[in-house]
């Protein structure tokens, strides 16, 4: 299959040599630009393609808008360059020729010429992995000539590149698609764990801030719970009402010391006025 595709796109044109003007039926040219165009066509089968390119343009100058003349600088020029390379790259002498070949088909009346400019822009478009310009390039060939099989075995080539890089592009959007879900699963868990996370930490703070006003609330009871939770000022502890109680024994000891003792003195007395003499 590689064998087949270098040979059939080796240098763009390999299978279409240079037309020659013998079809004065359809075209027909002074002299001066046949001689031209036999000129080129000489040098472009000795492979000097550049100086086979001076010729072609000489006959452009005597007959512009020559088909043939188009066609065979569009050809030389291929020879010289390199389809693969980028489109901005200055003096590039496919860029050139892939200008002349799309104005051909456009415009040319000759079926022979636009379906081998057809095939020679299919060769471009699958050099540059342009697989659906290909495939339009080589079926416009085939229209214009449907004997022709390299445009046909070509077209099956692109066919076949276009049917792989379908299949690759859907892989690709299907494995993102794969890798998106799998990091929209992800952020949604991260974002269920951050929700339960931040939850917990509310209720943390709500347990807490419902402490601080029980709290708060058992330091605010009112006077009577007060009274009867914290000891009153001037309540006593045990010494002290041992203290109060010795002090009260001593006192009362002290008090009947002092009737016994008025006691006493009053039965001396009475004894005292008994005994007296009158």
């Amino acid at each position: 299959m590689l064998n087949k595709i270098l040979l059939v796109l080796l240098a763009l044109a390999v299978a279409l040599p240079v037309i020659a003007n013998d079809n004065g039926d359809e075209i027909r040219t002074v002299k001066k630009e046949r001689n031209f165009i036999r000129s080129g066509n000489k040098l472009y089968n000795a492979k000097r393609y550049a100086e086979a390119e001076v010729e072609y343009r000489k006959a452009l100058q005597v007959a512009p808008q020559s088909p043939i003349a188009q066609f065979n600088l569009a050809t030389s020029l291929l020879r010289q360059g390199s389809a693969t390379a980028s489109k901005d790259t200055k003096n590039n002498p496919t860029t050139e020729a892939q200008s002349i070949l799309e104005n051909l088909v456009k415009t040319t009346t000759s079926k022979d010429i636009r379906g081998k400019a057809s095939y020679d822009l299919g060769n471009i478009a699958y050099a540059q992995q342009q697989w659906q310009q290909a495939i339009e390039h080589y079926k416009n060939a085939l229209r214009c000539n449907p004997n022709d099989d390299h445009a046909r075995e070509n077209l099956r080539l692109a066919q076949l590149k276009k049917q792989q890089q379908d299949k690759q592009n859907k892989d690709n959007k299907d494995q993102n698609k794969d890798q998106n879900k799998d990091q929209q699963d992800k952020d949604k868990q991260n974002q269920d764990k951050q929700n339960q996370d931040q939850k917990d930490q509310d209720k943390k703070d709500q347990d807490k801030q419902n402490q601080d006003q029980q709290n708060q609330n058992q330091d605010k009871q009112n006077p009577a719970d007060q009274r009867d939770a914290q000891p009153r000022k001037g309540d006593m502890n045990k010494q002290n009402v041992e203290q109060v109680l010795k002090a009260m024994q001593d006192q009362e000891r002290a008090t009947q010391q002092r009737i016994n003792a008025r006691q006493a003195q009053q039965q001396r007395n009475e004894r005292s006025r008994t005994n007296r003499k009158w």
